[in-house]
């Protein structure tokens, strides 16, 4: 029982945490139709912009403007980069975003260098919440969790309740007509790619410490992203919602578990001293994603809740 409550606490947590760096990625293709492979580097950049401004004034302060700092670069990057190369096609858009990507790699190692900075919890949060089968549980965990579905219930409410929500989804399937109507289209995409890449800068500033921050970061969190965005269905926030869940849960159980094929599979002759028989269901944790992504594509092209196929 304890590792299933304690599993299921943590996949929540991180599935949440997965979903605040996905809905950036599906926000941004949904409304521009450009997958951007740069945008685990956004949530890197969240995560040392806040090292950095925490080194100086406090957490709470670089909660706030490591974001916004990080929503800036992404406003710029498409304004002077990404608009030019948007005319050629999405080859070009892929190309940019993947040398864009390598570019911020090579930045952060040379500003911060190339081993993990010491990017801590608060002091504020750095405390047990409560104890539980004899474990304690730390608060920080608590306030990402709240922190992500505060997230959620804002970008739920903006999209679907305010009138730059409104104008955003009409831009989506009819720009030329919200620019007839005297709306700046190119400035509203220069907006959503902003607050995309805001909302990876949000998940590096409280994941930077959950986790780790270093130069590797975004190299080990892209690709789970992209089989986040792929296996919930392109361009949907609900799909994405479901799909960062579903692997949050079934990675962190799967962490949990010790047991190998030989015992799962011992009535059909499968000894544990055998290299398939000792291999654990925890070591085979990191592969779900993909595993899931492949099963995906070859069910359900369009995921979960996509309306495009790949």
């Amino acid at each position: 029982m304890e590792t299933i409550v304690f599993s299921l606490l943590n996949g929540v947590i991180y599935g949440l945490l997965l979903f605040m760096l996905s809905s950036g990625l599906t926000l941004i293709f949904s409304m521009m139709g450009v997958l951007n492979f740069a945008h685990a580097s956004f949530y890197m950049l969240g995560a040392y912009f806040a090292y950095s401004i925490a080194g100086v004034t406090n957490f709470w302060i670089a909660l706030i403007l490591a974001p916004v700092l990080v929503g800036l670069v992404g406003a710029a990057v498409e304004k002077w980069g990404l608009r030019s190369v948007h005319a050629n096609g999405h080859v070009a858009e892929l190309l940019f975003t993947f040398g864009l990507a390598y570019l911020i790699d090579e930045v952060v190692k040379i500003i911060w260098g190339r081993n993990a900075v010491d990017y801590r919890v608060p002091e504020l949060l750095d405390f047990p919440l409560f104890e539980l089968f004899g474990a304690q549980y730390p608060a920080y965990r608590v306030f990402i969790l709240l922190v992500s579905v505060g997230m959620l219930a804002v970008l739920w409410f903006i999209l679907n309740r305010t009138r730059a929500g409104l104008i955003i989804q009409a831009a989506l399937t009819h720009p030329h007509m919200v620019g007839h109507l005297g709306h700046n289209v190119p400035r509203i995409f220069m907006s959503v790619f902003g607050v995309g890449c805001a909302l990876a800068g949000l998940a590096g500033v409280i994941g930077g410490n959950y986790l780790v921050t270093d130069p590797a970061m975004a190299v080990q969190m892209g690709p789970i992203v992209f089989v986040v965005v792929v296996v919930g269905g392109l361009g949907s926030l609900t799909g994405a919602f479901l799909a960062a869940m579903l692997l949050g849960l079934m990675q962190t159980f799967a962490v949990g578990i010790d047991a190998s094929f030989a015992d799962i599979f011992g009535w059909l002759g499968l000894s544990a001293t055998s290299e398939l028989g000792g291999i654990t269901i925890a070591s085979l944790a990191p592969m779900i994603p993909f595993l899931m992504l492949v099963l995906i594509l070859m069910v359900r092209p369009r995921g979960l809740m996509g309306d495009r196929e790949l």
